[in-house]
């Protein structure tokens, strides 16, 4: 495989991730920006701008190196557990979903009603199961587990210093770049030409030719 689209890969979902905590920030955060526009202040202004668009891209480098750390995991898992890889999959996501409702609920001691943290591990079943369709539509149906699989264990476990800090907006401004730049690279990654194309037939052929030529001179 040519590195530089390697490269180009993890550059394009690491710039992804950015922007989308950047974006993200201007409806989770606005009163950052409000702050500084009236009176307007540019330079502090630059400085929210960049702090919140670095915050995304260090989410966005969580993710990746999450995406690592899934294909060692997936690879591992298949021989492993062979054929019933699919299975623990299947069971370890309903685990983490569990997880998702009770473990915040139960540190939350009734601040916050169950079924907003129903809603959050909803969310996530849904946007892990649109994309892992998607991901089995452009490949094949066995692709559907483990993309559901990525999208929602890896996700959550990435995401779990954002579960752990105070500030809840904290935890959404973490969640959306993971998300983006998951699905970035759970989708794109089968259209990555991972074996160079071979010469033409006629442009082989041809530089025969030069070279045979060369050689008469």
């Amino acid at each position: 495989m040519n590195t530089r689209i390697l490269v180009n890969f993890f550059w394009k979902a690491f710039w992804f991730g950015g922007l989308a905590g950047l974006i993200a920030s201007f409806f989770i955060r606005p009163e950052e920006y409000l702050t500084y526009m009236s009176p307007f202040d540019a330079l502090e202004l630059l400085g929210v701008f960049l702090f919140f668009l670095a915050l995304g891209l260090t989410f966005a480098a969580v993710s990746m190196t999450g995406f690592f750390a899934y294909l060692f995991v997936n690879r591992m898992g298949l021989n492993l557990f062979k054929g019933y890889w699919s299975t623990v999959q299947v069971g370890l996501v309903v685990f983490v979903l569990f997880d998702l409702i009770y473990f915040p609920y139960r540190a939350a001691e009734g601040d916050a009603a169950i079924y907003w943290f129903i809603l959050i591990a909803a969310a996530m079943l849904v946007i892990g199961w649109v994309v892992a369709k998607v991901k089995a539509k452009e490949t094949n149906s066995t692709a559907f587990v483990p993309a559901l699989f990525f999208m929602i264990v890896f996700t959550t476990v990435e995401w779990v210093p954002g579960l752990m800090v105070d500030s809840i907006d904290y935890a959404w401004l973490m969640v959306v770049p993971l998300l983006v730049c998951n699905t970035y690279q759970i989708l794109t990654l089968h259209r990555l030409p991972f074996v160079e194309k071979e010469p033409k037939k006629e442009q082989t052929s041809e530089a025969k030719s030069k070279k045979e030529q060369n050689r008469k001179a």
